[in-house]
């Protein structure tokens, strides 16, 4: 249809009655905010409307925790297998007591070997195969059982003064199915009774306190060897001093560290003087 307008003819516009020019209304209210503002346009990722891919987490395999024979390797103290097998079911046993009887506060391998292992491998460098020796408030059973897993050729006597741990000691020694007699009773005591080549104590009390203990018990045994700490100079000092050194020799066999503290340790034999008479 055409109109005549200024002496033109020009197409005619009809009117909107809903239906004509419906390409032209609005679709969505994003088309809308494009018509009112064509200027401002949004660009929108095609790929944010998708969910996104969940990323496999990785899990690591917890590392397993190092043998008893491994952490004795890494601290230069070599072990057969069999032997550091037997070593490993005595802690196992132990820490399981433990939990019920106060027996040690070494509940983990590294520190039985640095601090247990290290006094009993020292120890038993001194020790002459088919001895027979008393392990004196062996507590939870160090130095003597592990001294007796590590040497079959001795013969080693447990005594400790409390009942209930010496019950546990009965209890892990016939689990491990080793040869040892628990006395529930003082080191004197058991000297009364049976001889022995060594006697050994660990950690059980300073110098004096021991030599107190055994002053009428030296006919029963050769000698005595004692694992002291850092302070041992200081007792025999304190020792001599209340007379309970005159009649016996005190040697130095061997000092070593703890691999782990540093904190040095000594081997101290103790044996009477030969009779002048």
């Amino acid at each position: 249809m055409l109109s005549k307008l200024g002496g033109r003819l020009r197409p005619s516009i009809p009117r909107d009655d809903g239906r004509a020019q419906s390409w032209y209304r609005p679709q969505s209210r994003q088309n809308q905010e494009i018509h009112r503002n064509p200027h401002k346009l949004t660009m929108t990722d095609p790929l944010a409307s998708r969910p996104e891919t969940p990323v496999p987490e990785v899990v690591s395999k917890p590392q397993a925790s190092p043998t008893l024979f491994e952490v004795a390797l890494h601290y230069d103290m070599p072990l057969s297998i069999e032997i550091a097998q037997r070593l490993e079911a005595y802690c196992h046993a132990l820490w399981a007591w433990n939990e019920k009887v106060n027996l040690t506060r070494h509940t983990d391998f590294e520190t039985f070997v640095a601090r247990d292992l290290s006094d009993v491998l020292a120890l038993s460098r001194h020790l002459r195969s088919g001895e027979q020796v008393l392990d004196v408030g062996t507590g939870g059973g160090v130095p003597g059982i592990p001294l007796g897993i590590i040497r079959d050729d001795l013969r080693v006597v447990l005594c400790e003064t409390v009942a209930k741990k010496t019950k546990v000691l009965q209890d892990i020694l016939r689990q491990m199915k080793l040869p040892m007699v628990v006395h529930t009773a003082r080191g004197e005591d058991v000297l009364k009774v049976q001889r022995f080549n060594s006697v050994v104590a660990r950690a059980v009390g300073p110098l004096d306190k021991i030599l107190r203990w055994f002053q009428g018990s030296w006919h029963a045994m050769d000698r005595l060897l004692l694992i002291k700490g850092p302070r041992w100079v200081e007792e025999r000092g304190e020792a001599r001093h209340r007379g309970l050194m005159n009649k016996l020799d005190l040697r130095r066999l061997e000092e070593y560290a703890n691999p782990i503290t540093g904190v040095r340790s000594v081997i101290l034999q103790l044996t009477p003087k030969p009779s002048t008479s």
